[in-house]
């Protein structure tokens, strides 16, 4: 087990900080789960220009919501209080030997990574759901920046990260599995075959909006991260 931490921390030490003031802020600025409202407002915006009826478009979003929603409850309700692991910037054993960015720190528990798992769980949610390989690209991007900005700013050990991603990508994969046995028995199942659509039916020029909006937030955090450094 000593071994098991030792490796843990040594990992955490390779991730961790740098001496770019630059590449702080802008992994400051994406880690920040408002920075990403954006992204989120373009997936519901695919949901309903891509569903027939109110009542796929609020299933298929319920459904979504249900991967925060359990994820977070899981984590932060049960099991960050019964493990009570302090997370790397507050160890008093460790916290004097990683990199900090001002204004990111925290007192709750470590384990196991909110991010890690609540983007994990929303990205393969989505990528099942639209099965394009451009958008689950991005989403795996997506969500493994997040998990690489937690190491980097001190707040997770990678095992935290580790555990939340499988608890994410299994929820993921749960939610969505009980999702397509609920809509397929009040939806007619069509297997789209063009050039404009989806094998699931969503329009290729409405995923494009999606990642086109993915590459405007990482836009802003270098413009952001830019002013900040002159």
């Amino acid at each position: 087990m000593d071994s098991l931490l030792d490796l843990d921390r040594q990992i955490l030490y390779f991730f961790n900080g740098s001496d770019s003031l630059f590449w702080d802020s802008v992994v400051g600025t994406l880690t920040n789960g408002l920075t990403w409202i954006p992204l989120y407002i373009c997936l519901i915006y695919l949901v309903i220009k891509n569903k027939e009826s109110v009542f796929q478009i609020l299933f298929t979003l319920c459904f979504a919501a249900l991967c925060i929603l359990i994820t977070a409850g899981l984590t932060d309700l049960i099991i960050k209080p019964l493990v009570g692991r302090l997370r790397p910037c507050m160890d008093p054993n460790i916290k004097y030997l990683i990199d900090t960015v001002y204004g990111f720190a925290s007192k709750d528990y470590s384990f196991w990574s909110a991010h890690a798992a609540n983007t994990s769980s929303v990205a393969i949610f989505v990528s099942l759901l639209v099965r394009e390989k451009k958008l689950i690209i991005a989403m795996i991007l997506w969500c493994l920046f997040n998990c690489y900005s937690r190491l980097y700013l001190g707040m997770h050990y990678p095992s935290d990260i580790l555990c939340g991603l499988l608890v994410g990508v299994t929820l993921g994969f749960i939610i969505y599995y009980f999702y397509q046995k609920i809509y397929y028995r009040f939806t007619p199942k069509i297997n789209y075959i063009s050039s404009h659509f989806t094998s699931t039916g969503f329009a290729i020029s409405d995923i494009d909006v999606v990642i086109t909006m993915m590459i405007f937030i990482l836009i802003y955090s270098i413009i952001r991260a830019t002013i900040v450094c002159i």
